[in-house]
Formats: structure tokens, C-alpha cells, sequence
């Protein structure tokens, strides 16, 4: 009696596992069903992804084409300021072009734009440089150099040595820098150095071997570099393509550009505007903020720049030195809030 209870306790036991795996069976199909589906419209989405790049690359590809045409005509024809003014004009909507479309460009297409521009920019101020009316020859009594730099607004108890500099002597040809540097300051220390914005329009600029100086750039640069500094201050109007920062120390930047680099540094505070990405190598104690420099006309720099103000990529950095994606660089960081707050002026 006892034994055919057990039995039919087993049996409805048996039955209600049966019931179960009754249950989970259609449960299991239903989520790897959901799955699938989920799998589905996630290759959808890629593929619908690729083809709208695809588009963008095809649209830029075009249209870049185009505008380089119409600028290339512009200045073999640019007998006139008129013509010239109007391939100034596209080659702003040209870099505009590009920084809109840095997202979903190849590294390589990007690069190629990029040195394209930069030409036709070297072409441009060339052509304005041959338009210019030749001076007229007359001597001239040389008045005795008292340094390589103006001297102004000296503050009443520093010494002579931290007045403010403005338009030095072109540099020298030194290294490996070509002679399309021809603007900027070399060879200081504990000074203040200025350039406006008439000085620096669509220049190259380079500065280099400068120590405990502060250097204010006014206006828009075609590109700047920064090389062997120490405990400098560089505060940069916003610059068309590139800025480039190499073997400095203990500096603070505030930049504005369409692209950063920055190699064998350390030390270094940058207030940061970019358009694509900083990217940086061999360096160490980097920090990051952005860019909050102002001054009267800085609206008008960027717009002649050609640089999108509502687009700071400020705190997105590739690390040469550092390939995990899942782990922090140990070489950068993001300035804390409470250590931005500072006064330009």
C-alpha cells in the first residue's frame, strides 16, 4: 500500500516536471527568438549605417571637389582683391567643409583634404603677396636697433627685461623648421610677447625656445607651433588646422584648433577648442579643460577660421603611448573644475 502511494507520488511528481519543461520549452524558443530578431535588426542598423557614411564620404567627395576646382580657377585667374577675396571666402566654406565632416572620414581622406587646403591657403597668400604694390625705393636714415622687439606698457617697478614684445625681427632658419615660419619668437625669457590680428592672419606661426615668458596671439593663425618651452603661458586665438606642441614643460595653453598634437611633454594644462581629436605621444602629466580664453573680435576670428564653436571635442584623446580601450591612459586627465578658474588678464 505504501510503495503504490510512493508510485503515485512519483508519477505526479514526474508529471508536473514534464509540465515544466512543457513551459520552459516555448520560454527558451521565445527568448532565443527575441534574440535573434535583436541580432537582425542590429546588422540592419550597421548596414543602414555604412550606406549613410557611404553617402556622407560620396557627398564631401563632391562637394570638395567641386569648391578645390573653383578655388584652384580663382587663383590661376585672380588678376583682382575681388577674385582673390572670393577664394578666401571658399576656402573658409572649404574648412568648414572638413570639420563637419571629421566624424565619419577615413584617417587617410582626412589627411588628404587636410594638405590639400593647406595649399591652396600657401597659394592664396601668395597671390596676395604678388598684388601688392611694389614699395618705392628711397634711402632711409637707419635708426640704431635697440632689440630685436618694440618695447611697451612696461609695468613701473619690473625690470626692463618683462615689458610686453611686439613684431620681432623675422625668425632665423634654424633645425628642421621651413622658411614658411617667418612669424613668431624665438630665443626668450621672462617676457610678455603679443602679436595682433593683422600680424598673424593665415600665418604659420612658431615659437620656440622661450622660457617663463607669456605669449597672447590675437586674431586667426593658419597653424602654430610651440617647441622647447618651459613655464610658459600661450593664450592663441583660434587657429585654422593645426596646432603642435613639442619637448615643453610646466606650460598652460588655451587653443583653439581643428586639430592637436603633442609630443614628449610633460607638466603641461591645455585649455582646449577641437574640432577632431587631440592626439598625443610620448608625454606625461598632460591635463585637459576648454577653452575659455576671450578677448574683443574673438567671434569674428572664428568665424574666419572656419571653425565650428559648437563643436569641442576637448576631452577626447588618443594616446600613442596607451592601446587600452578599456583602461584609462595614465598620461592625461581632465583638469578639475575648481582649477580652471583662472584669470587670463
Amino acid at each position: 500500500m505504501e510503495t503504490g502511494g510512493l508510485s503515485a507520488a512519483s508519477l505526479a511528481n514526474g508529471d508536473l516536471g514534464s509540465q515544466r519543461e512543457r513551459t520552459l520549452v516555448p520560454e527558451r524558443l521565445q527568448k532565443r527568438e527575441h534574440e535573434r530578431q535583436l541580432e537582425v535588426e542590429r546588422r540592419k542598423q550597421k548596414r543602414q549605417d555604412q550606406e549613410v557614411e557611404g553617402e556622407k564620404s560620396d557627398f564631401f567627395a563632391a562637394a570638395f571637389a567641386r569648391e578645390r576646382s573653383a578655388v584652384e580657377e580663382l587663383l590661376e585667374s585672380g588678376e583682382s582683391v575681388e577674385r582673390l577675396e572670393e577664394a578666401a571666402a571658399r576656402l573658409q566654406g572649404l574648412q568648414k567643409l572638413i570639420n563637419d565632416s571629421v566624424l565619419f572620414l577615413a584617417a587617410y581622406d582626412l589627411r588628404q583634404a587636410q594638405e590639400v587646403l593647406a595649399r591652396l591657403q600657401a597659394a592664396l597668400a601668395k597671390r596676395r603677396q604678388e598684388l601688392q604694390p611694389k614699395k618705392r625705393f628711397a634711402f632711409k636714415t637707419r635708426k640704431k636697433d635697440t632689440a630685436s622687439a618694440t618695447q611697451i606698457d612696461s609695468a613701473p617697478d619690473a625690470p626692463a627685461a618683462e615689458g610686453i614684445l611686439t613684431s620681432p625681427q623675422p625668425l632665423k632658419k634654424e633645425g628642421d623648421f621651413d622658411s614658411s615660419w617667418v612669424c613668431g619668437f624665438s630665443n626668450l625669457q621672462s617676457q610678455v610677447l603679443e602679436k595682433r590680428a593683422e600680424e598673424l592672419h593665415q600665418q604659420d606661426v612658431l615659437l620656440t625656445q622661450l622660457r617663463n615668458c607669456t605669449i597672447k596671439l590675437y586674431g586667426n593663425p593658419n597653424t602654430l607651433r610651440l617647441t622647447k618651452a618651459q613655464g610658459c603661458t600661450l593664450l592663441c586665438g583660434p587657429v585654422s588646422t593645426s596646432v603642435f606642441l613639442e619637448d615643453c614643460s610646466d606650460c598652460v595653453l588655451a587653443v583653439a584648433c581643428q586639430q592637436l598634437r603633442v609630443h614628449t611633454t610633460k607638466d603641461t594644462r591645455i585649455f582646449l577648442q577641437v574640432t577632431s581629436r587631440a592626439i598625443m605621444e610620448d608625454c606625461t602629466g598632460i591635463q585637459f579643460a576648454p577653452y575659455t580664453w576671450r578677448y574683443p573680435g574673438i567671434d569674428k576670428d572664428f568665424e574666419g577660421s572656419g571653425l565650428d564653436k559648437n563643436k569641442n571635442n576637448w576631452n577626447d584623446v588618443d594616446d600613442f603611448n596607451w592601446l587600452a580601450r578599456d583602461v584609462a591612459s595614465p598620461n592625461w586627465s581632465v583638469l578639475p573644475e575648481e582649477e580652471r578658474r583662472i584669470q587670463w588678464d
